[in-house]
C-alpha cells in the first residue's frame, strides 16, 4: 500500500506530489458534484481535507450522487463520504462537518483551520454566495460550480469567471447576489454553455430551499466535480 500514489507521481513529480500533501482543502457540499470532486481530489494525494454536509441519503439520489446506493439511504452523505475518502487514504487528515451552512456560521467554517482551496459545491443560492463572498474576503483561493441539471452535453462544460458565464439559470442568480453584496473580483467557476431543457425544470415545494426540481443524468454531475478537482489539483 505505501506506493498507491506511485502513477500520480510519475505524471506531476515528486514535488508537486509533495505540495499536494502539504494541502488542506474545503469541500462544501458532497452530492452529485462535491463527492466526486472530494474524492478526485483524495485520490491525487491531497494531506488535509474538511467537508460540510447535512444532507441524508435520498432515493432520488441514486441516478447521480456517488455517496447514494440502496444500502445507504437515510443515512449522512458526510459520514458515507468520509468514510471512502479514509478507505482510500487512511493517512487523510480529515474533519467532517455535518451541518446546514447558513450566513451566520460561514465565516466561523472559513476562520476554523488554515485552507490552500475551497471547492463550492452547493446548490441552494444564500450560503452559496455567502461562502464565495466570505472566501474572496479572505483571499482563500475558491473553485465553484454553476449548475448542472437539465443539461446532458458534457462537450460544452468549461471553466470561467463567473462574470462571463451565459446560459445558466445559477450563475445568473449568484451574479446578482454577489453584485449587491458588492463583489467584483473574478471568480473561477465550472458552467455549462448548454442551454438548459425547460421540460426538466419543475416548480418544487417539498425541498429545502428549493422552488425548482430539475431533472439530470448520471454522468453530468460528475463531470463537473471532475472539472473542479483538476483546478484544484493543477493549482495547488
Amino acid at each position: 500500500m505505501d506506493n498507491w500514489k506511485q502513477r500520480t507521481e510519475i505524471l506531476l513529480g515528486e514535488e508537486k506530489l509533495k505540495r499536494m500533501q502539504e494541502s488542506h482543502v474545503l469541500v462544501v457540499g458532497l452530492g452529485g458534484v462535491g463527492a466526486y470532486a472530494a474524492e478526485m481530489i483524495c485520490r491525487a494525494g491531497v494531506g488535509k481535507m474538511t467537508i460540510v454536509d447535512a444532507d441524508i441519503v435520498q432515493p432520488t439520489n441514486i441516478n447521480r450522487q456517488l455517496p447514494a446506493l440502496t444500502s445507504t439511504i437515510g443515512q449522512p452523505k458526510a459520514e458515507i463520504v468520509a468514510a471512502r475518502l479514509k478507505d482510500i487514504n487512511p493517512e487523510l487528515e480529515l474533519t467532517i462537518h455535518p451541518i446546514f451552512l447558513k450566513d451566520d456560521n460561514i465565516p466561523e467554517l472559513l476562520d476554523s483551520a488554515k485552507f490552500d482551496f475551497v471547492v463550492d459545491a452547493i446548490d441552494t443560492l444564500s450560503p452559496k454566495c455567502y461562502l464565495i463572498y466570505n472566501t474572496l474576503q479572505r483571499r482563500i483561493k475558491i473553485v465553484s460550480s454553476m449548475g448542472a441539471g437539465a443539461k446532458s452535453d458534457i462537450t460544452q462544460v468549461k471553466f470561467a469567471d463567473l462574470w462571463d458565464t451565459y446560459h445558466c439559470g445559477l450563475s445568473k442568480a449568484v451574479r446578482k447576489r454577489l453584485h449587491k453584496m458588492g463583489v467584483k473580483r473574478k471568480v473561477p467557476v465550472v458552467f455549462s454553455t448548454e442551454q438548459a431543457d425547460a421540460c426538466a425544470i419543475l416548480l418544487t415545494d417539498d425541498e429545502r430551499n428549493k422552488k425548482s426540481t430539475c431533472g439530470t443524468v448520471s454522468y453530468m454531475p460528475a463531470v463537473f466535480g471532475c472539472y473542479l478537482a483538476e483546478y484544484v489539483i493543477k493549482r495547488l
